[in-house]
Order: structure tokens, then C-alpha cells, then sequence
């Protein structure tokens, strides 16, 4: 079993900044995949960003030069670093890690319980 715990959320005014954290725990998995998610109200869960155990990165049209995804694979942690945040940016983010299972070499997903963000204007 693997757990995600993600900080870092709270309120901004719209151009502002500010950084998640996400930190994965348990044993027996090995981390492929970190990114994160965000589910806005009455909106469907989407992909912001996500960086491959080599450093690879993808992102939402939406986010990408405004948002930095980053990880310490050590640390077994992902960071999404967002700025100029628009009232837009307003959900839920979740921070999500796909990997293996040691035991059996399952592929499985896992997702954080997720930190609010909230962009004024």
C-alpha cells in the first residue's frame, strides 16, 4: 500500500504563487510516474503535470510555462511549483504516482486525498 500526503494549498490572489509538495510512503512499490491532477467544482478530474523516474515532463496546455513540475526521487516527493496562478487554477490538486509492485509486478496508480487551492481575482 502506498500513501500520498500533499501541502502546500491555500489561497492566492490571482498572479501570485505557490508550491505543492507530495510525499509517497509504503514499501513494496516502485515509483515509475509522479504528477499531479486537479478537479475544479463541477468539473471533471484533469492532468496538470506529470515527471517520468528519469526526469521526463509533460504538461497541460493550460499550466504549461506558468507551472514547474519537479521530483526527488530519494525523497520519493513531487513538487508542482505554480505561478502567475489565474482564478482558473482554482480545484482540488492531487498528486498522483503510477508504479510497480514489487511482489507481483503489478501496475497499479495511487492518488492523495488532495489540497485545495484557491485563486482570488
Amino acid at each position: 500500500q502506498v500513501e500520498l500526503v500533499e501541502s502546500g494549498g491555500g489561497l492566492v490572489q490571482a498572479g501570485g504563487s505557490l508550491r505543492l509538495s507530495c510525499v509517497a510512503s509504503g514499501s513494496d512499490f516502485s515509483i515509475d510516474v509522479m504528477g499531479w491532477f486537479r478537479q475544479a467544482p463541477g468539473k471533471q478530474r484533469e492532468l496538470v503535470a506529470t515527471i517520468t523516474s528519469g526526469g521526463s515532463t509533460n504538461y497541460a496546455g493550460s499550466v504549461k510555462g506558468r507551472f514547474t513540475i519537479s521530483r526527488d526521487n530519494a525523497q520519493r516527493t513531487v513538487y508542482l511549483q505554480m505561478t502567475s496562478l489565474e482564478p482558473e487554477d482554482t480545484a482540488v490538486y492531487y498528486c498522483n504516482t503510477k508504479g510497480r509492485r514489487a511482489s507481483d509486478l503489478l501496475f497499479i496508480s495511487y492518488f492523495g486525498k488532495g489540497t485545495l487551492v484557491t485563486v482570488s481575482s
